[in-house]
């Protein structure tokens, strides 16, 4: 799997609109995740922080940086 970003729209019956086109093959299934900007957060940074934390979490899932979820807790005391 591989991600490509863009960005579009939502219009008045709730579907979403691409500012361009995708450049795929054509009848392709696609997950899609959307990112919705709050009145008083700052674009930008949102933007920037998310598209960075996606990056580095796809980078170590793609090269087998990951940790079974049997392995999460230990070594952590829950008292």
């Amino acid at each position: 799997m591989k991600a490509i970003e863009v960005q579009g729209t939502v219009d008045e019956l709730g579907q979403l609109s691409l500012d361009e086109p995708l450049t795929i093959a054509k009848h392709s299934r696609v997950r899609v995740i959307v990112l919705i900007t709050e009145e008083n957060e700052d674009d930008e940074e949102l933007v920037e922080s998310a598209k960075e934390s996606f990056r580095q979490g796809w980078y170590d899932a793609m090269n087998g940086n990951t940790v079974p979820i049997s392995q999460l807790w230990q070594g952590i005391d829950a008292e």
